[in-house]
């Protein structure tokens, strides 16, 4: 075959092949090969949303405790940057600010958008600018500055690495505090440069997130934290928490965790715990704080008043279980005021009785009556309604399971029933507060525009007793305190009262005294006012045994003087 003919042939084999394949770039591929030019030509960029900043009260204006602060997202478009040189680069520019995983990042190349690094410096930036990566985009945004360090850690959580809330507010209010993202997409020329025309161009705005003011009391968070770890120091307890409520409107002024952590250095944290906001995230026995809400529901009901007698034999037998006494002393006949001030098991359990229309058994009536009054009067054992994520902790039903007149009967004192510290002081507030229940609330209102715009106040959620029972409960509670203002240590002019609480544990499924966690639950204010704060503190360590007396209640003193302290309040004139 001559040579003219040889090149005859491979030109039309030539021509057929790339017939064949302009056939299949225009007709099979015709899609693939229209997105391949449209990502030369086009820029996509997501407009970050700024994250709405944090703020708690000092006096009666806001000021910052969560900041941000300029950082960049790099970003990259799969089907345009090259793989070995975009990743060898910001690797080796961005280091430790790289979050993506680079198998992932070109795994699926119709992906047009991938983060790989956050709050990435501008010399950073402008180093990896300088490499011309094709496909590489740099977003300005901004990453959480605390200047406060740990305080309130356990209150405000943190930012993740991927921008998104984690825990407390953080985490709660996240979609309040992220905003919304916009979207920019532009038509570009040859040069990268963007074209002013185009039906294609979009431009969709970022919207900011809101900034939150917080009830919070920052001067006061930071004094009850130092106090609190000055406590511990002393104590065989490494973890005590303390939440400080004003009872007139359930607003939120304290709420503070010992240990905290550093939220800019979460990643370093090894105990997971300390994420945990322990005053509304964990529920537990509160113990004997509850027989305030049992004699309440017993002098509402009619059936007790202080002066009401029984016979204290030490302990009360129920579906076959002896229920002791902590406290050995005041056998024979006693008051159940004397009940409460010893804080006796077998006063609570008469309580109950007393509930039932008995005075020496425990009825269905009287469970069904106690159920009434923890969970739908005082709200026990479910939601408060505060603004942030909660446990429900649990209230057993009147009339469900097995030895429910023993469970009732622990019930009366705090045990068989898991609750937040959150919980009870919200209900404590309404006992002593002439009978309103208001939701404990942490929202002060939101910065706009620089001006502070205030929460609408919120009104009372229901009445959970009679103003006469909050008297009579308020005289009861006062009245445990007799040996605080014997020894001098309540000051003159002042109205304080408050329930100490002694949780056992649990070993190997059934309670124990090995390892007991102290409690005190109490108000306070101007003698011959309503109260003006309630503190509930919680004091812990695993394999220890604190009481409630020896342990939370001088917790208490000290935190109540800080208190006093700091709202100025005056004592009566004596």
């Amino acid at each position: 075959m001559s040579r003219i003919k040889l090149l005859r042939y491979g030109l039309l084999i030539a021509v057929g092949i790339i017939a064949v394949r302009l056939f299949v770039i225009q007709i099979f591929q015709h899609d693939e090969w229209v997105a391949r030019a449209e990502a030369e030509h086009t820029s996509q960029n997501t407009i970050i949303a700024k994250r709405g900043e944090i703020y708690m009260m000092e006096g009666d204006e806001p000021v910052p405790v969560v900041l941000n602060k300029a950082g960049w997202m790099v970003i990259v478009d799969p089907k345009v940057a090259n793989e070995e040189k975009t990743e060898r680069a910001i690797s080796e520019i961005a280091g430790d600010k790289v979050v993506a995983k680079w198998e992932d990042v070109f795994k699926d190349k119709t992906r047009r958008y991938y983060v790989v690094a956050r709050n990435v410096e501008r010399e950073q930036v402008k180093k990896l600018k300088e490499k011309k990566l094709a496909g590489v985009y740099y977003q300005e945004g901004n990453s959480r500055v605390y200047p406060e360090g740990e305080m309130a850690s356990g209150l405000l959580g943190f930012v993740n690495a991927e921008g998104k809330g984690q825990y407390g507010v953080e985490g709660s209010l996240n979609d309040q505090l992220g905003g919304k993202n916009g979207l920019l997409k532009t038509i570009t020329d040859v040069n990268n440069v963007a074209l002013s025309i185009g039906d294609d161009n979009v431009r969709i705005p970022a919207e900011d997130g809101k900034n939150v003011v917080l009830t919070i009391d920052r001067t006061l968070q930071r004094k009850v934290e130092k106090k609190l770890a000055e406590y511990l120091s002393t104590s065989k307890a490494n973890h005590a928490s303390a939440v400080v409520m004003d009872p007139r409107n359930g607003k939120v002024l304290t709420m503070a965790t010992i240990p905290n952590y550093e939220p800019e250095k979460y990643a370093e944290v090894k105990d997971g715990n300390l994420f945990l906001n322990q005053i509304v995230d964990v529920a537990y026995e509160p113990a004997s704080i509850c027989k305030t809400f049992t004699f309440a529901a017993a002098v509402e009901e009619g059936v007790m008043t202080p002066e009401t007698t029984y016979n204290n034999t030490g302990e009360i037998t129920v579906d076959g279980w002896p229920i002791k006494n902590a406290h050995s002393g005041q056998l024979g006949v006693i008051s159940m005021q004397t009940a409460l001030n010893y804080s006796l098991n077998t006063g609570s359990m008469t309580a109950l009785m007393l509930l039932g229309g008995s005075k020496s058994e425990i009825t269905k009536t009287g469970r069904e009556k106690l159920f009434d009054y923890y969970y739908n009067h005082f709200g026990l054992g479910q939601a408060t309604g505060f603004e942030l994520s909660e446990s429900t902790g649990l209230i057993q039903e009147p009339n469900k399971g097995y030895g429910l007149n023993s469970r009732y009967a622990n019930m009366t004192f705090g045990q068989n029933i898991n609750l937040t510290p959150l919980q009870v002081a919200a209900a404590f507030s309404s006992l002593i507060n002439g009978g309103e229940y208001y939701a404990p609330t942490i929202i002060a209102g939101e910065m706009k525009d620089g001006k502070f715009v205030k929460a609408e106040e919120k009104k009372s959620v229901r009445r959970t007793v009679t103003e006469k029972t909050s008297e009579t409960m308020r005289a009861m509670i006062w009245g445990t305190r007799g040996l605080q203002r014997l020894y001098g240590i309540d000051k003159p002019g002042y109205y304080i009262g408050g329930k100490t609480g002694t949780a056992q544990g649990i070993k190997d499924g059934a309670y124990t005294f090995d390892e007991t966690t102290g409690s005190y639950v109490g108000f306070g204010g101007r003698d011959g006012e309503l109260p003006e704060y309630v503190i509930m503190v919680k004091i812990w360590e695993g394999g220890q045994t604190l009481e409630g007396t020896a342990d939370a209640l001088p917790l208490f003193n000290l935190l109540s003087d800080t208190v006093i302290d700091h709202l100025k309040i005056k004592p009566k004139e004596q």
